[in-house]
């Protein structure tokens, strides 16, 4: 749990994914199109990515991947993401957080 947790809090958005995963292919773009430059922290290629995605399932990540986190808060899965971005407030998330600057 505290590995994720510094994880998370080392860069204004970080994403913890799993190469395979299609959706977090997609919510990585998102970003990417947004302008923001995430971390990416993909669990199927880390050496304690089993014990991480067990303390993102601990968080409430149901799935687990991906796992967003904006300005170290945990923020969501790809459905709330989409969500946040449909209504308007995923922009200023990300401006808040100062992932990106307009």
């Amino acid at each position: 749990m505290e590995r994720v947790r510094d994880l998370a809090s080392k860069k204004a958005v970080v994403i913890f994914t799993k190469s395979s995963c299609f959706m977090c292919h997609s919510i990585k773009a998102l970003f990417y199109d947004l302008g923001a430059s995430p971390a990416v922290h993909e669990l199927d290629q880390d050496t304690k990515g089993r014990e991480m995605e067990w303390a993102l399932k601990g968080l409430g990540c149901n799935p687990t991947v991906p796992a967003v986190f904006i300005g170290g808060v945990f923020v969501g899965s790809s459905k709330d993401i989409i969500s946040l971005h449909v209504e308007g407030s995923l922009k200023q998330m990300l401006i808040n957080a100062k992932a990106i600057w307009f």
